[in-house]
């Protein structure tokens, strides 16, 4: 459920065609659920999850929702996903990157393959180019003062995460170089557009769960979180559409937003210090 303050707020996103790469995966279909409540218009975004899709179609009325799948790693892919979006409900007024890959299998960076550094930059890193690309010709296309990206990032493009150097430099990118490149770009197309990032931490999501089996591991990760908790996907669809509001963050412009539960990168409690019931009932409750 969408966060008890946002529920409060008028978010102004009625009717808005917002676009959301990567929908049916965990945080994805938490960011569509909660633009729903918003009676947002959503082109959601697929790759491979078809169950997941079909799932998605039979819950919600076609009147505020469209699939499309389509490849990142593929540059005509992503034009026709845009131009299906337009066709279907006009204007995109808002574009959510979310869709990325990431390997559980920690890699050090001498046994990387290139063929596993450009696959994850291609879908991470290219893909989300092209998606704005996109996105920005959608805006010449239809003209209009308002527009919001939101890219999500990860924690692993702040602090660094050894074994996984390829989803860090593609993260870093996003939240640092690019958010800040596009925030003066979008005006171009947008007066009033804006551009910011989300970088969360750990998230109880099933991309993130085999990591996650591992007890010892979960105590090693709350031992730099001052809250000892791990943030569920509806942390951070609330954080998506508080960015996407032009009537709440009007005025919130190339900034990235760490949404770790204040994680640092050292070590803040001992392990015994650490209590698992907080982690274990919210992975109850998602």
């Amino acid at each position: 459920m969408i966060d008890t303050f946002l529920l409060s707020m008028d978010l102004n996103l009625e009717g808005k065609h917002i676009l959301v790469t990567g929908g049916t995966g965990g945080i994805g279909s938490a960011i569509v659920d909660q633009l729903i409540e918003e009676k947002a218009r959503i082109t959601i975004h697929y790759h491979s999850n078809v169950l997941k899709a079909d799932e998605i179609q039979q819950k919600y009325d076609s009147k505020h929702i469209f699939l499309a799948q389509a490849d990142l790693r593929k540059e005509e892919d992503i034009d026709n996903l845009f131009l299906l979006a337009n066709e279907q409900f006009g204007r995109i007024d808002g574009l959510v990157a979310n869709s990325g890959i990431w390997n559980s299998d920690s890699t050090l960076t001498s046994e990387l393959s290139l063929d596993q550094w450009n696959n994850i930059l291609n879908v991470n890193l290219t893909g989300v180019f092209l998606c704005v690309r996109s996105y920005f010709r959608n805006l010449i296309k239809y003209p209009g003062k308002f527009a919001s990206v939101v890219l999500i990032g990860s924690t692993a493009g702040y602090f660094g995460e050894a074994g996984h150097a390829d989803y860090s430099a593609t993260k870093a990118a996003l939240m640092y170089g690019l958010t800040k490149t596009w925030k003066n770009e979008i005006i171009n197309y947008a007066e009033l557009g804006r551009v910011n990032s989300i970088g969360p931490g750990w998230v109880l999501t099933e991309m993130a769960m085999k990591s996650l089996e591992d007890k010892e591991h979960i105590k090693k990760i709350l031992q730099t979180i001052p809250m000892q908790k791990i943030a569920k996907a509806s942390d951070v669809a609330s954080m998506v559409l508080f960015l996407l509001s032009n009537k709440v963050s009007g005025h919130l412009n190339g900034e990235t937003i760490l949404l770790s539960g204040g994680m640092e990168g050292r070590v803040l409690f001992d392990k015994t210090a650490i209590n698992l019931g907080i982690f274990e009932k919210l992975a109850e409750e998602d």
